[in-house]
């Protein structure tokens, strides 16, 4: 069997056991003569497979009862104007830090559905390379959202924004999500698509404190309302529930190899490969200052376009796909989530010095 090494920014590489053992029970599952896929999300089985996605969220994170742990559809994109939806009141002020295009459209969203908003700290002026430190908040901020991980530019939060404990903090962790640990309790709602770091594209977690969704605005289209899928616990209407499934699984790897400060160390040996060669020459150029720099996504550039296009295509043809950077900056970019293998950034970090030496 022929296994790539996939650098996609998602959707991505799924740990290989896990393949394997969704593959050993696609057709027939635990010896109940139907898939997942084919599987009632009412019966008693399913709801086995959702609570315990939950319950590995729960310990991963060091989740308590006071919050709710949710599987919704439509992505961080639904998120976007979800989140003004259920928790910008009128009179309040959604508070947003500009660090890149994702950031970037949850603002746009936001001012979309009419709300008023109010950009806290912006590192757009410098080409979304760094994280701002120094926030400026407006009145009546009905909260703070960040993105912690920025898949285009390659900036991640290292450390939690500093905001008033009376302000409630959101964040869009759909790159970084059980990759290291964190405070979950600094944060109101935390959301993330799953098709980066956990699972398969088809469902986006959501973490929100329940305090939190006692405040929403429950005048609000049913599927737009968080008290609807909390009530109903994500099963509202039919969730995705394949995809659920799975994540259920990668959770459970995480477990198994680790947890959360076993990947810490894993990720950071990890981009280290690719950082180091970085620091230690002038063939290749990182995009972003040092501190800021992702463990997940890591963009560069080469000395010339023509070298670009040259390396991503020697490096397909050695199996190393998704390595072109986004459309939208150009350049190369290596996305290395929690189940990329070690083995895999190696490989490129080698082939990058073969490169170099081929054609400097």
């Amino acid at each position: 069997m022929k296994r790539v090494h996939i650098f996609n920014a998602g959707p991505t590489v799924l740990p290989l056991e896990v393949l394997q053992e969704v593959q050993k029970d696609l057709v027939d599952y635990k010896g109940k003569g139907l898939s997942v896929m084919e599987m009632s999300h009412r019966s008693v089985e399913y709801q086995g497979i959702i609570d315990n996605a939950v319950a590995s969220v729960k310990r991963l994170l060091n989740i308590g009862d006071d919050y709710e742990v949710l599987f919704l559809q439509g992505g961080a994109s639904t998120q976007f104007y979800m989140i003004p939806l259920n928790f910008c009141p009128d009179g309040k002020v959604a508070n947003y830090v500009d660090t890149g295009a994702w950031s970037a459209k949850a603002i746009k969203e936001a001012k979309n559905i009419g709300k008023d908003v109010h950009v806290a700290a912006s590192s757009k002026d410098k080409d979304y390379t760094f994280i701002p430190k120094e926030l400026s908040i407006s009145e009546n901020a009905a909260y703070v959202h960040i993105t912690s991980n920025n898949t285009i530019r390659g900036t991640e939060y290292h450390i939690d924004p500093n905001i008033p404990a009376d302000i409630p903090l959101i964040a869009d962790m759909s790159s970084d999500i059980m990759s290291k640990p964190f405070d979950v309790k600094k944060y109101s709602l935390i959301y993330a698509g799953a098709q980066k770091n956990i699972g398969p594209a088809g469902t986006t977690l959501v973490i929100i404190k329940k305090d939190f969704l006692k405040t929403a605005n429950i005048n609000l289209p049913t599927m737009m309302a968080y008290k609807t899928h909390a009530d109903k616990g994500s099963m509202f209407n039919t969730p995705p529930t394949f995809a659920i499934y799975v994540v259920g699984k990668v959770l459970k790897w995480i477990e198994d190899k680790g947890g959360l400060e076993g990947f810490a160390k894993i990720n950071q040996e990890k981009a280290s490969y690719l950082y180091n060669i970085f620091d230690s020459s002038d063939f290749y150029k990182g995009t972003v200052v040092k501190e800021d720099r992702s463990l997940m996504n890591i963009p560069f550039r080469l000395p010339t376009e023509e070298l670009e296009k040259k390396f991503i295509a020697e490096a397909t043809a050695k199996d190393m796909i998704g390595l072109k950077g986004h459309r939208s900056v150009g350049g190369c970019r290596a996305s290395v989530y929690n189940s990329l293998p070690l083995e895999s950034a190696k490989a490129l970090s080698e082939f990058m010095v073969e490169f170099e030496k081929n054609n400097k």
